[in-house]
């Protein structure tokens, strides 16, 4: 059976730890990518240590040629410059280009925008590719699997996106019917 590739990438919005999570959290099963914008560099050098990854200007990469064979791509978190970029067809790094072929692909891509409140103009942006086809999973809290701590409400975002990408996962407690 293929290995199922995902690619993960952050943009320098604050929680690139979601990211570091996701990567960690995938199964052993998935082939598993990784790239850091500059300025999730900085954020993550503010809030987390260091991690070896695909370089952002590295265009050339392999997961930036729709041969290679990704099957899917999340940007957690998605800054609005990356959502914006992606949203006008400019793929002027190794993110963007990667998702530039997931959209031409058609292959799963999945963005987690994280700035808020939204502008029209991001939100004009987030319509766009959704009507693409384009996944928009913000990370959301949702009180019924009663989360108590940070560890937990970033296990039940990942959970979710992880369900997105048909990853079976029992990170959260999910809903269930009062006669259950």
């Amino acid at each position: 059976m293929k290995k199922q590739k995902i690619v993960v990438a952050t943009s320098g919005a604050s929680g690139v730890n979601l990211g570091l999570k996701v990567i960690e959290l995938l199964p052993a099963s998935v082939e598993k990518h990784f790239i850091m914008s500059q300025n999730s560099k900085t954020v993550l050098a503010k809030e987390m240590q260091k991690v070896e990854l695909h370089d952002n200007d590295d265009i050339s990469a392999s997961i930036a040629s729709g041969s290679f064979g990704v099957d899917a791509m999340i940007i957690a978190p998605c800054s609005m410059n990356t959502l914006a970029k992606i949203a006008c067809g400019i793929a002027d790094n190794l993110t963007t280009r990667c998702a530039a072929v997931m959209i031409k692909e058609q292959k799963k891509l999945i963005l987690a925008p994280r700035e808020m409140p939204f502008s029209a103009i991001a939100l004009e942006n987030m319509h766009k590719l959704a009507s693409l086809g384009i996944i928009i999973a913000p990370p959301v809290m949702a009180y019924y699997s009663e989360q108590q701590t940070l560890d937990e409400m970033e296990n039940f975002v990942i959970g979710k996106w992880f369900d997105l990408l048909g990853i079976e996962n029992s990170l959260y407690k999910r809903w269930q019917s009062e006669e259950s």
